[in-house]
């Protein structure tokens, strides 16, 4: 029983520390927003990773970090509309 209680607990620190670990009301449409999010930010975040995809599709680099960071803002389409 202990030790059911204290690994809830680390999962609430986590889930407290860190936003994309998602908590119990986490809708599946953010954790999948949270996970491309995280996904674009690597890709901006390491210049091998975006030399390859600017390689890959023939762009700039300039230019592929610019598409990837305006991705973030909506990277999954409109979220599904709310049931009352």
């Amino acid at each position: 029983m202990a030790d059911k209680l204290r690994a809830t607990q680390q999962l609430e620190q986590l889930q407290a520390r860190y936003i994309g670990t998602g908590h119990a009301d986490t809708t599946k449409f953010e954790w999948v927003s949270n996970v491309h999010r995280d996904t674009l930010a690597t890709y901006v975040g390491h210049p091998p990773l975006l030399e390859y995809m600017s390689v890959a599709t023939g762009e700039s680099m300039a230019k592929m970090r610019t598409k990837f960071i305006e991705r973030m803002i909506r990277p999954v389409g409109k979220p599904p509309e709310k049931e009352d």
